[in-house]
């Protein structure tokens, strides 16, 4: 694989940092599948991390809003530009970088598919099963599902050790979130692979065991529950969602309160 350019890593801070050095050889071919206010995000951030990126959806019209985003969108790099995040020349290696298109089989002629299409299993297991078909025995399978097993996925391919969770959140340029989900038969090398991608990325890797007893992980298992109470307290006519997200923020110092945090998670907080 070729060396990645130093300036994707700069701006995280990564080769200061020691932990990529500079001829460090980490760049790998990625397809994104899904170019929605996740794919696309995800796949801006591992442009800019030095990567080649194929991002996938099935419009033009997805694509055309995607490349928008990306560009001059709230969390674009035109954006980071203004920001003191990228350099112009940075921000233009990244999108170089980056590509669109509705051809499957072009996204899927890479080292690693990242999988971001609506959060519906029964969507996910039949969408993994005919791409198994496609790529490469070596490519790793990685599906940001906010919380359905691993395992069930993977049941649908031929690669449950190459198969993974990588669970980003939104918006993906700029949480740090990267809850990498083992499944019961992912191999150490997968998950070594994703967690080395996600440090690289400027992100937090975690690693935690897949279950099947519930939805959500981790982060939005815990997450989703605190909602629940929040939703029993606003039945009970204690307080108003707009109370309950003001007292979370200022006991908790939370940046949102659990209603504000689902309406911009769903809207891309733009």
């Amino acid at each position: 694989m070729a060396t990645p350019r130093r300036a994707g890593y700069e701006i995280l801070g990564l080769v200061e940092s020691g932990i990529l050095s500079e001829t460090c050889p980490m760049s790998e071919r990625i397809g994104v599948m899904g170019a929605g206010v996740m794919g696309s995000g995800i796949a801006q951030v591992l442009a800019i991390s030095g990567h080649e990126v194929i991002c996938r959806d099935l419009s033009d019209e997805v694509l055309d809003a995607a490349r928008e985003s990306v560009d001059t969108g709230r969390f674009g790099v035109k954006n980071a530009i203004e920001r003191g995040k990228l350099t112009a020349e940075e921000a233009e290696l990244a999108l170089g970088r980056l590509s669109f298109t509705t051809d499957l089989e072009a996204a899927a002629d890479v080292d690693l598919i990242i999988e971001a299409i609506p959060e519906n299993l029964a969507l996910k297991v039949r969408f993994w099963r005919d791409l198994d078909a496609i790529a490469a025995p070596p490519t790793i399978f990685a599906s940001n599902s906010s919380g359905f097993s691993i395992a069930a996925m993977a049941a649908g391919t031929e690669r449950a050790d190459r198969f993974i969770g990588w669970h980003w959140a939104s918006p993906a340029p700029a949480m740090k979130l990267a809850e990498i989900v083992r499944g019961p038969q992912t191999s150490d090398t997968t998950v070594d692979t994703v967690v080395r991608l996600a440090a690289a990325a400027g992100k937090n890797p975690v690693v935690v065991n897949d279950t099947d007893r519930a939805w959500g992980y981790v982060a939005n298992r815990v997450y989703f529950a605190m909602v629940r109470e929040a939703d029993q307290v606003v039945a009970e006519g204690v307080a108003d969602r707009d109370q309950v997200d003001q007292l979370m923020r200022d006991c908790f110092r939370w940046p949102s309160g659990p209603y504000g945090m689902v309406a911009g998670a769903g809207s891309g907080w733009s």
